[in-house]
């Protein structure tokens, strides 16, 4: 919550950050009294949002870790069960492909398993698990499809802490609607 937070507080404070060139946001600031620092020049406001997200995401991804095997719902879980709103790309008997309410790409879409079976991550797929990392592929495509994508588009799967992984339940990412680099991480 800190990263939106401090997001919305970097784009409302943009007039005073262009204002002022030597002025720049923390992205780590409550409040904008307490948000400015004073840096050379050269220093980028992106530079310093981003060195604080990825700490951000590191923590959220090992905190996540520490509870993933407890058996407890997932935030994915809660969208299956439409217990919680998603924007919904695309949806059969075994998979559900949403928006990610984070994109990191004009185009992010999640595509998870319905039945979790034990796929907390990739790292636990097991031999009976091979028809749904199939299905999840191919909806991955059908989602490319639908999204005007198809020329070009990233699928990704963290797997665990070292991967930034914040939820315990197999999901892809699909990404695209810009130019993908390499290498991606």
């Amino acid at each position: 919550m800190a990263a939106i937070g401090s997001f919305t507080l970097l784009r409302n404070c943009a007039v005073t950050t262009r204002a002022f060139s030597n002025v720049r946001v923390s992205p780590r600031a409550t409040s904008c009294f307490n948000s400015i620092k004073f840096l050379h020049p050269h220093h980028s406001q992106r530079s310093l949002f981003c060195t604080n997200a990825i700490h951000d995401e590191e923590a959220s991804a090992k905190a996540a870790a520490a509870s993933a095997d407890s058996g407890a719902p997932t935030i994915f879980d809660k969208i299956i069960a439409k217990e919680i709103p998603s924007s919904i790309v695309y949806e059969d008997e075994k998979v559900l492909a949403f928006r990610d309410i984070n994109p990191q790409a004009p185009v992010h879409v999640l595509v998870i398993p319905k039945a979790r079976d034990g796929l907390t991550t990739l790292g636990k797929a097991e031999a009976r698990h091979g028809e749904v990392l199939g299905q999840l592929l191919y909806a991955a495509r059908i989602v490319a499809e639908k999204e005007g994508i198809l020329d070009g588009f990233r699928v990704v799967i963290n797997n665990g802490p070292g991967a930034c992984q914040s939820v315990y339940h197999l999901h892809l990412h699909v990404l695209g609607g810009r130019q993908m680099k390499w290498p991606p991480g």
